[in-house]
């Protein structure tokens, strides 16, 4: 085989990988389309010329790198023998490593990632190989399979030699010499430096690709020289390599002078929200229903799809009772949002004072009726509601009703006819409500992907297919969730009719809520908790007693002492400070953010120091911030630090 041909070959080889990894990242992450969990899609033309600049280098520098090493193993070896290896190692170990990493991937959720999995608080690689153990299992006698083809292969090609290198002077045996793989990795490592600090999301594009993320990973790690786990080449870089105690994300020291962080000069402690103590429940003891309605938008409160109101139920119940149409997550995501509810803190730890712990020592029976699993990153150990319930009823105990196939904790989700048959089954006779009682439901049908086959069309009469989800299909995505939100409404209906018939109703407070919102490609986005702002973090409150409500903004974890003030007959609790908004742990956020009482927002991107204002979307960078700006942005930055320091007090 001569020269051009093995080149040429060769390079088809690496070509039809790259393709491949493109396409699937496309498919999975929305690459360059944008999709659920992808906030940052390569779609500006500068973007797109980066992107490609840099998986090229990518490409190439571990193209030959490959060749270089199958080469070094077989040097007497034909340019037909190296091809063969080079198709087989290389081309096999690629797309291994890429099915694995994509098929792995699947089990953990909608949300694309294991990173944003993470976030959710849920996600675990444990999780993924205990759900998928068939798949990988089936994987793993694939990969067998592989090996046994190659060696046969393998065998037919040792008996049939060609041309050796020592015939290389006639045939031309291609070995890659060291000035190619030079350039290559000079190559790299220049754009690995120069690309995450270019703007853009060029950057977060390629880390989605193996060799480029690899690549960065080791390079970041190799220039971390102060070992504090931050190094200069990834998107969040250290600005001081060989300070430790000055970082990003460090937690700055207040009153010593210096910036850790890098934001808002050196900490100045504020004044942050305290997390109210356990309350018993003594005289009258009102029943309480909770409805948390999976991400469900604030503007659903007189929302009109295709002529029809999507909330009937709850728009009625908010004329009768109260409402708060702006409340907010903190995080953006259902586990840790559900912990703030419940607990009354921004971060709770576990055996804290909560809902379930102070009604449980009030007497009260409780019922859990969940469509998704409350085990799931540890939501229920850490409000006590296990341990409280008298009634369990969850999508773990209720598996053979989900809706999907999916094992993993985070994709399962039951229908909501099935939890208002259990709570038929379990409050549906006057007996059953002798001691007071405290029912907690968790509504899932607007979750991702926004139908199921038990979910009634109420006003979209074709909700869009899984597959078929995607910003071209953006009126369609909009219609299919309003129409899942619409059939979430009608249980929540149903279930007003059940207590009104129980006779309990006039000593019921009824709480309906999200645990956050969902951006539904409103700025090119589909999902929550990647960007801070009214659609993936705002959601509402509505009850129904009159003036129980306050004016917002209010937080999730603010909602504790208004519920409570409710059934107490008390006045409603104003919070006194403006929800703190977060993307990812406190500790290692990617964004932080303040809601203001006047609807405005600020947020500062903690990876490229981006500073925005809502609602005109107003970014500018960190260190061009000046008078009022920059005012507003050391408010968020001072609260961050302040509920840092007191989390660690407390640990």
């Amino acid at each position: 085989m001569n020269r051009v041909l093995t080149l040429l070959a060769a390079t088809g080889v690496v070509l039809i990988l790259s393709l491949a990894e493109l396409l699937l990242a496309n498919r999975k992450f929305g690459l360059f389309t944008g999709g659920f969990g992808q906030s940052r899609a390569v779609d500006g033309g500068g973007e797109v010329a980066l992107f490609v600049l840099g998986y090229v280098c990518a490409q190439v520098f571990i193209g030959l790198l490959a060749w270089a090493i199958i080469a070094r193993l077989n040097r007497s070896g034909s340019n037909r023998h190296l091809l063969f290896h080079f198709l087989f190692a290389f081309g096999g170990l690629f797309a291994g490593v890429m099915a694995l990493r994509y098929q792995l991937a699947s089990y953990f959720s909608d949300a694309m990632s294991f990173g944003l999995m993470k976030q959710l608080g849920g996600g675990s690689l444990g999780d993924a190989i205990l759900y998928g153990i068939n798949e990988i299992t089936l994987g793993v006698g694939a990969l067998l399979g592989v090996v046994l083809v190659y060696w046969l292969i393998w065998r037919w090609v040792r008996r049939h030699p060609g041309p050796t290198a020592k015939d290389g002077a006639r045939y031309g045996a291609l070995r890659p010499g060291w000035k190619a793989g030079g350039v290559a990795t000079l190559a790299l490592i220049g754009a690995l430096a120069f690309i995450p600090r270019s703007g853009g999301d060029a950057a977060f594009g390629l880390n989605r690709t193996q060799v480029w993320s690899a690549g960065g990973t080791a390079l970041d790690a190799a220039t971390d020289f102060d070992r504090d786990g931050y190094g200069m080449i990834a998107i969040i870089r250290d600005d001081h390599p060989f300070d430790s105690a000055r970082h990003p994300l460090a937690l700055d020291i207040p009153g010593n002078g210096v910036d850790e962080d890098g934001f808002g000069g050196d900490l100045e402690l504020v004044a942050i929200p305290e997390q109210p103590a356990l309350t018993q429940i003594t005289g009258e003891q009102p029943n309480l229903v909770i409805v948390v309605l999976e991400s469900t938008r604030s503007d659903v409160l007189g929302k009109v799809v295709n002529g029809q109101e999507v909330a009937p139920n709850l728009n009625a119940l908010a004329a009768e009772g109260s409402v708060t149409p702006s409340v907010f997550s903190h995080v953006g995501f259902t586990t840790e949002s559900l912990k703030s509810l419940f607990s009354g803190s921004l971060v709770p730890a576990k055996g804290s004072p909560s809902l379930f712990r102070e009604l449980d020592q009030s007497g009260y029976r409780i019922g859990v009726f969940s469509g998704q699993p409350e085990d799931f990153g540890n939501i229920s150990a850490t409000v006590g509601m296990r341990d409280a319930a008298d009634v369990y009823v969850d999508a773990e105990s209720l598996k053979e009703k989900r809706a999907f196939s999916f094992a993993a904790q985070g994709s399962l989700l039951v229908a909501e006819n099935h939890l208002l048959a259990a709570f038929d089954e379990n409050f549906g006779e006057p007996s059953d409500w002798q001691d007071p009682l405290f029912a907690y439901f968790n509504f899932q049908s607007p979750h991702f992907p926004y139908a199921h086959d038990e979910m009634p069309n109420r006003i979209e009469d074709h909700p869009i297919e899984r597959g078929a989800i995607s910003a071209k299909n953006a009126d369609h995505v909009q219609r299919s969730y309003w129409n899942a939100v619409a059939a979430a409404d009608f249980w929540l209906g149903e279930l007003i009719d059940r207590l009104k018939a129980s006779g309990e109703w006039d000593n019921t407070v009824l709480v309906v809520t999200g645990d956050h919102g969902e951006e539904l490609f409103d700025d090119g986005f589909l999902g929550h908790g990647h960007r801070i702002g009214k659609a993936q973090n705002e959601t509402f409150l509505v009850m129904n007693r009159p003036a129980a409500a306050p004016a917002g903004p209010l937080g999730l974890s603010d909602l504790r002492p208004i519920i409570l003030a409710a059934m107490t007959g008390g006045q409603p609790v104003q919070p006194e400070f403006p929800p703190f908004l977060q993307i990812g742990p406190l500790d290692e956020p990617t964004a932080i953010g303040l809601a203001e009482p006047d609807g405005r927002i600020v947020s500062i991107r903690l990876d490229t120091h981006e500073v925005c204002f809502l609602p005109n979307n107003r970014c500018l960078p960190y260190d061009q911030l000046k008078g009022s700006d920059l005012a507003r942005a050391d408010a968020v930055v001072a609260r961050w630090g302040s509920e840092r320091w007191a989390r660690r007090a407390k640990q």
